[in-house]
């Protein structure tokens, strides 16, 4: 019998919530405090989570791509977010877009990532991204999720399985953030993937720009 979703221990973001609506208008407030770097640094806070599971997997691997209509989007070869199935046989994915990252938000202190500002969480992406696509591969199955502006407009749609495991986040920073393609330009350079090098050694990142010539 599937466990109760009240006795799932909370770790990085808490079970109970699958949207905390207060806390994604607090970052859409503030751009500039959550995503100081622009579209960079929202790489990042995706970045930091391919790094987890490859610290935790003894090594592991990504691809960031820069896509020609200003997304990004980065694919690891993780386990995959931890979704569960509660004691009504639902399934529940750990509410990672949508709700704080309990380690972080509150304690900026606690990881800074290398551009050298504090590490938020995945909201801060989900949040100030006019759209969010996350695709979840894993042992026991395979789903995707699209969100606008931090907030879930599917539920969690199947997609075929591959027999990969990991996470492919997909998505287009709003306005306020700045594009890879307007004024605001931010992209990483190559002093940039040497500092992700030197922070985050057990994790290989392969940068992918398909926008062409500038």
């Amino acid at each position: 019998m599937n466990e109760p979703r009240a006795q799932w221990v909370n770790t990085t973001h808490d079970w109970s919530s699958a949207v905390d609506a207060d806390h994604l208008a607090h970052i859409r407030q503030n751009p500039a405090e959550f995503a100081p770097g622009g579209p960079w640094h929202l790489a990042l806070e995706v970045l930091g989570y391919a790094a987890d599971e490859a610290s935790g997997n003894g090594g592991g691997r990504c691809v960031l791509v820069l896509h020609t209509d200003g997304s990004l989007s980065v694919r690891d070869n993780g386990r995959g977010t931890d979704t569960r199935v509660d004691e009504q046989g639902r399934s529940v994915k750990k509410p990672v877009m949508a709700t704080k990252d309990l380690r972080f938000f509150d304690f900026p202190q606690a990881e800074v990532l290398p551009d050298g500002h504090p590490r938020r969480g995945m909201s801060v992406v989900a949040a100030l991204s006019d759209w969010l696509v996350h695709t979840n591969r894993r042992l026991n199955g395979a789903w995707t999720q699209r969100y606008e502006l931090g907030v879930p407009v599917t539920g969690l749609e199947p997609v075929e399985v591959d027999g990969t495991t990991g996470t492919l986040v997909h998505f287009k920073p709003g306005a306020p953030v700045g594009s890879l393609t307007g004024p605001k330009l931010t992209t990483p350079t190559a002093d940039d993937l040497t500092r992700l090098a030197a922070t985050w050694p057990q994790l290989e990142v392969q940068l992918d720009d398909r926008r062409g010539p500038r």
